[in-house]
């Protein structure tokens, strides 16, 4: 009768029991384990020293206060110093200007990140000091116009910037624990105050370079037509010495002719009529002639020519 009514009574509350041990396996399980996200670093501390640094999985653990685990994101994170508290830099040349730049950094290494910051924020801070130093000392190397140019070539942004981003990586990397991947100027400007000097400098640069391009626009126009005119003066020159010779030949082709036409008057004569009948005759005409007049005698002895050989 007892061992029925032990098994009833187990029979009745054995759903009870399975319930209690669950919720005592989950219980113990949360407090033996832990969880790191694949966007986190953990940090585990034993009795406040650091005992190791997790990635992301289910890691066992000691209850508190045993142990203690510290989460950081690992993700990459962008930092642009403190907004609104822009300061003036001065250049090589001795002027003013305000440069601001920003931080793509992440934690790197858990450990040396805990033991030196307390949080983001302290990282930040600490972050946004070496920014104003590397930043300073970087500017402090070049020249006022090496910033801020008409002329793009000579403008070094990218190299301030590469500078910027090795000092600021090595001092954080080896302070405190965080990568910087990059750093980039995202404003820069100049003090109201000499924001006019700097407007009118730039006004005198560019009405240099205007005349710059003038004068060599007129050089340009200068040898165009030097050429075009040595072009000419030369085939004038060459036209006029071909006259010349024509001229020249013609001379000496009329001076045989006249030679001939001396030794033979009358067959220049002749052929002084025989043109002028050309002349005459070359439209269609009736003409009424005597042929005892010249030049029109040559075609009277020359009928009475051909009579007399027939």
């Amino acid at each position: 009768m007892t061992d029925e009514a032990n098994s009833s009574k187990f029979s009745q509350h054995w759903p009870t029991m399975i319930l209690g041990l669950i919720v005592a396996c989950v219980f113990l399980t949360a407090i033996f384990t832990y969880q790191v996200k694949s966007t986190e670093l953990a940090v585990v501390t034993t009795f406040g020293k650091i005992t190791g640094v997790r990635d992301a999985g289910l890691h066992f653990c000691w209850p508190y206060p045993v142990q203690i685990i510290y989460k950081f994101d690992k993700r990459l994170r962008c930092f642009d110093g403190n907004v609104g508290k822009l300061e003036e830099t001065f250049t090589r040349d001795g002027k003013n200007i305000i440069i601001g730049i920003y931080v793509i950094y992440n934690i790197s290494d858990a450990a040396k990140f805990f033991k030196t910051v307390v949080n983001i924020n302290d990282a930040e801070d600490r972050l946004n000091s070496l920014m104003r130093t590397m930043k300073d000392g970087v500017i402090g190397t070049y020249n006022f116009d090496q910033l801020i140019n008409t002329d793009p070539k000579k403008i070094c942004l990218h190299e301030i910037e590469g500078k910027i981003k090795d000092g600021i990586a090595e001092m954080a990397d080896k302070q405190y624990g965080i990568k910087v991947g990059s750093v980039g100027i995202n404003s820069i400007g100049v003090p109201e105050k000499i924001s006019e000097k700097i407007f009118d400098r730039m006004i005198a640069e560019r009405k240099v370079v205007a005349s710059e391009y003038r004068s060599e626009g007129k050089k340009l126009a200068d040898t165009i037509r030097y050429k075009a005119d040595n072009e000419k003066r030369q085939r004038l020159t060459d036209a006029e010495a071909q006259s010349k010779n024509i001229r020249a030949e013609g001379d000496a082709e009329a001076a045989s002719y006249y030679a001939a036409f001396r030794k033979n008057p009358q067959l220049a004569a002749f052929l002084r009529k025989l043109d002028s009948l050309r002349k005459i005759m070359g439209s269609k005409t009736t003409l009424v002639i005597d042929t005892d007049c010249a030049p029109f005698d040559i075609l009277k002895a020359n009928s009475e020519k051909l009579k007399s050989e027939k």
